[in-house]
């Protein structure tokens, strides 16, 4: 799905790897992974799975302080591709990846032309973790 975001969504950068994630995400907490894409996969129309992610960028944590003293991260204003699924728990890598490149080939055959950069968000609404997905579309 098409869908633009009106406003940054702003989190305090930390410093964990995503194995350490947690499998559910408390209430009012959020999460934002970031990765930066393969090039050679990212305009094939069947990606390898195991290339498509070429470096994880940063972790973010909400942020509802806006504390200056610490490193912020952000979701930008823009346009994306969007997808989003709700569980009882946090997707895993390889589930949450598998939605990624189904999106990625949505939006090449929608010949939209695609940021090489992903975000992964996760939070807990309506009593469940949602895992959302947004890659840029350049316009």
């Amino acid at each position: 799905m098409d869908f633009y975001l009106q406003k940054a969504l702003f989190y305090r950068k930390i410093n964990i790897k995503e194995i350490d994630l947690p499998q559910k995400i408390p209430e009012k907490e959020e999460i934002l992974l970031c990765y930066l894409l393969n090039p050679k996969q990212t305009s094939n129309i069947e990606p390898v799975h195991e290339q498509f992610l070429e470096n994880l960028m940063f972790i973010g944590k909400n942020n509802e302080a806006r504390d200056n003293c610490i490193e912020q991260v952000s979701l930008p204003q823009g346009h994306y591709l969007f997808v989003q699924e709700r569980s009882d728990k946090m997707l895993s890598q390889v589930d949450w990846l598998n939605l990624a490149i189904e999106q990625h080939k949505d939006g090449l055959w929608e010949r939209n032309k695609l940021g090489n950069i992903i975000y992964i968000r996760f939070l807990f609404e309506d009593e469940k973790t949602v895992t959302q997905i947004f890659r840029p579309v350049i316009k």
